[in-house]
């Protein structure tokens, strides 16, 4: 989602191929909750379940979605703040943000206005409502929930530039003090992560006790979860410090100690994300009751963990064995941000498609990935064949 630097460099191959890996994540997570256990539709608000849910299903699916759940949308953040600084030292506080409105906010608003609507009319022809679409599209835009979908990222990414180029006007009136702080805490990637953990803890703690892990924040198409807003920007922050002090030559480092040590990363991602399989099995089974204080604040360390580590994990995984391009996985990274803008629309429909057929969830679930990977890719190919959207996509 931001500048990838230099394509030759050995560094941002791992990078880019990461980047694109997270988006095909979020593909994957979308194509499955129809078909995991948890999934819940309401007829009366469509909008607050999983917009379609089909009557089979596999607790696989529940375990997958669970661990996406946990950090993909963090590390999203992340990535797209490494590149940040660097990219408004060379273009300055003004043009900046200007950039960035054209590649985040054109986008965002064509696709909240126009694709958002067609892919939300199956879910509410779910509901037994026969409006047309051309109604249905007016209401879409003109009460209070206009559904934004996976769009929500966008224009919260766009807001957290803007603050980075804020920040980056105050920062470079005291650039030593600047660079000895991003340098400290870039050199060693364990006192990185524990600086990460405890910090996005006790940003997402108190928001999780005040609004609970379900709220989100909405205003027009712009939403967000309440109890994560704070625990993002953290995550974005953090990127724009690895990226500040140079992601060749800090945590992220060649043959540095996160490369290194992939595989006790890996271990330490499993271990958390465990923890919070335990914790989820325990409230399942508590019949419904209202968690306490002390429950929601232990859980949500153990969130806090598993976010983190997973997300080091895949850092750590990508930075050991990507190290050669390799033309498809170019293709794929080139593709990947218009493939997240559109892709909605093609889970959704071919979900509602395969409500009827007989076939086993995983199955079902495998032919809404593919068919999601192949169309989104296909249209992204043929729309940045177009100058004007080729310069934003």
């Amino acid at each position: 989602m931001a500048e990838s630097g230099q394509k030759d460099s050995r560094h941002n191959v791992a990078i880019d191929y990461l980047r694109a890996f997270v988006v095909v994540l979020v593909l994957t997570h979308h194509s499955v909750i129809a078909y995991a256990p948890y999934a819940h539709f309401d007829p009366t608000h469509y909008l607050w379940g999983a917009p379609i849910v089909d009557s089979e299903r596999w607790l696989g699916f529940d375990l997958l979605t669970l661990f996406n759940d946990t950090f993909f949308m963090a590390l999203m953040f992340f990535l797209s703040g490494l590149f940040v600084w660097p990219s408004v030292a060379r273009k300055g506080c003004a043009t900046f943000p200007r950039d960035r409105g054209l590649r985040l906010a054109v986008p965002f608003a064509l696709i909240v206005t126009f694709l958002m609507p067609i892919a939300y009319y199956p879910s509410f022809w779910m509901t037994g409502a026969d409006t047309g679409f051309a109604a249905f599209w007016w209401q879409c835009i003109s009460v209070k929930d206009w559904p934004s979908g996976p769009a929500w990222f966008i224009w919260l990414l766009l807001a957290f530039d803007c603050v980075a180029a804020g920040l980056y006007r105050v920062a470079s009136g005291s650039g030593a003090v600047f660079d000895r702080l991003t340098s400290r805490a870039s050199r060693n990637p364990m006192v990185f992560f524990t600086l990460l953990v405890a910090i996005s803890a006790l940003g997402y703690l108190p928001m999780l006790l005040a609004f609970g892990s379900a709220r989100w924040f909405t205003f027009g198409p712009f939403s967000v979860q309440a109890s994560r807003l704070v625990l993002y920007f953290v995550y974005f922050l953090a990127g724009i410090i690895v990226g500040a002090y140079g992601v060749d030559k800090g945590v992220l480092a060649h043959g540095g100690r996160l490369e290194r040590r992939w595989a006790i990363w890996l271990c330490a991602a499993l271990a958390f994300y465990v923890l919070v399989v335990a914790f989820e099995v325990v409230r399942s089974e508590s019949g419904g009751r209202s968690p306490s204080s002390l429950w929601q604040t232990t859980s949500g360390l153990a969130f806090v963990l598993s976010c983190g580590a997973s997300g080091f994990g895949l850092l750590a995984c990508f930075l050991r064995f990507a190290n050669q391009r390799v033309r498809v996985f170019d293709a794929l990274h080139d593709s990947a941000y218009g493939m997240y803008l559109i892709h909605y629309v093609f889970v959704i429909w071919l979900q509602y498609a395969l409500l009827w057929v007989s076939l086993p969830a995983v199955a079902k679930a495998a032919a809404v990935f593919t068919g999601t990977l192949t169309l989104s890719w296909g249209a992204v190919a043929v729309l940045r064949r177009i100058p004007a959207v080729a310069k934003i996509i």
